[in-house]
C-alpha cells in the first residue's frame, strides 16, 4: 500500500514544487538562446539557480513526494545544462613544451579603499601581468605599493575610475579605443612572445543602463579583436556571463574564447559557488588555457580572477 501523505506534508511538497519554478526559468532562458532583454537577464542567474535548484531537491527528496522528486532530478539537470555553457568552455590544446605566463585581473571597485587588501591580493597571484579595472582614488594614490614588482604600467582614466595594465616585463600602451567602452589596452611581452591585452569594463545591462548600450560595446569590442594579429586576451568586468548575448556576440563576432566561469566572482556576499561570473577572461585560439581560480579578496565586492596561458598546439 502507498504511503498516505499528510496534508502539512502535501502543503510542503506543493511549495517545493512552486519554487522549483524560478531556477526552472533561469535555466530555459539559458538554453534558449533568446537575446532578448527580458530572457537575457534572467540568463544570468544560472549559478545561484544551481544552488536553489539542489536546494529544491534536497527538500524534494526528505519530503519524499515522488512526481516532487522526478521535477526537482529535471529542475537540476536544467541548470546544469545551461550553466555547462559557461563553466565547461573548451581550454584548448596546449602546445608541447610551451612556456606560459598567469595574467591576474580584478574589479576593484571605485569606492574600495582597503589598499593592503588589493595589494596583498596581487601578490598572492604571482601573476606575471596584472590588469585593473574601476581603480578608485585611494588604490591609485598607492599604486606603487599595489603594485610592487610591475613597473611596466599603462593608464586609462574614465571620470573617477582609472583602468590599468601592469606587467613584470615591457609594455607598450597601443592607446585602444572602442566606441562609449571604458577600456585600456597593451602588447605585453611574455615568455610567448608578444601578447595584445585589453582591460575591459562594460557598463551594467538593461534594466539597469540602456539595452543597446553592452550590445555597442560588445561590437567595438569584437571588431577591435578582429583586427588583431596575434595572441589576444581581453580581461575583466563584462558585466555579463559568458554564455547569454554579450559572450556569444564576444565569441561569434570577436572569435575570443572565455574561461570556465565557474565558481563565480560577483557578488562577494554570496558563496563562489552560487556567485555570477561577469568577471571575465577572453582568449584568442592561439592560445591554450592551463589554469583558472579565484584570487584572494581585495575589498571590492567582485572577486579576482587568475589564469594562465601557454601557446596552443598548432593542430588544435
Amino acid at each position: 500500500m502507498p504511503d498516505r501523505i499528510s496534508p502539512v506534508r502535501l502543503i510542503a511538497a506543493v511549495l517545493v514544487a512552486l519554487a522549483l519554478l524560478a531556477p526552472f526559468g533561469i535555466a530555459v532562458a539559458g538554453l534558449s538562446g533568446i537575446g532578448h532583454r527580458w530572457v537575457d537577464i534572467l540568463a544570468q542567474f544560472t549559478g545561484p539557480a544551481l544552488i536553489a535548484a539542489f536546494t529544491g531537491l534536497t527538500a524534494a527528496a526528505l519530503l519524499r513526494v515522488r512526481g516532487v522528486l522526478i521535477w526537482a532530478v529535471v529542475v537540476c539537470l536544467a541548470v546544469l545544462a545551461s550553466g555547462s555553457q559557461q563553466w565547461a568552455t573548451p581550454r584548448g590544446e596546449p602546445e608541447t613544451g610551451s612556456l606560459g605566463f598567469t595574467l591576474y585581473s580584478a574589479n576593484l571597485l571605485v569606492r574600495n579603499d582597503d589598499v593592503e587588501a588589493v595589494a596583498a591580493s596581487v601578490a598572492a597571484s604571482d601573476a606575471d601581468v596584472v590588469v585593473l579595472v574601476e581603480v578608485g582614488p585611494e588604490v591609485r594614490d598607492a599604486i606603487d605599493t599595489v603594485l610592487a614588482g610591475y613597473p611596466h604600467r599603462v593608464f586609462n582614466s574614465d571620470g573617477g575610475r582609472q583602468s590599468l595594465i601592469a606587467s613584470r616585463r615591457p609594455l607598450r600602451d597601443i592607446e585602444l579605443r572602442v566606441p562609449v567602452l571604458s577600456v585600456v589596452g597593451a602588447v605585453a611581452e611574455t615568455p610567448l612572445g608578444p601578447v595584445t591585452i585589453a582591460g575591459v569594463h562594460m557598463t551594467r545591462p538593461w534594466p539597469y543602463q540602456i539595452q543597446w548600450e553592452q550590445i555597442r560595446q560588445a561590437n567595438g569590442l569584437s571588431e577591435w579583436a578582429r583586427s588583431v594579429e596575434g595572441p589576444v586576451i581581453a580581461a575583466g568586468d563584462f558585466n555579463s556571463v559568458s554564455s547569454a548575448r554579450i559572450g556569444k556576440i564576444i565569441k561569434t563576432d570577436g572569435g575570443l574564447i572565455p574561461a570556465p566561469g565557474w565558481p563565480g566572482t560577483w557578488p562577494t556576499r554570496l558563496p563562489a559557488i552560487a556567485g555570477i561570473t561577469i568577471d571575465q577572461v577572453y582568449r584568442t585560439p592561439d592560445l591554450a588555457l592551463v589554469e583558472r581560480r579565484l584570487g584572494e579578496p581585495t575589498g571590492s565586492d567582485h572577486l579576482p580572477v587568475i589564469t594562465r596561458f601557454v601557446r596552443a598546439a598548432p593542430d588544435a
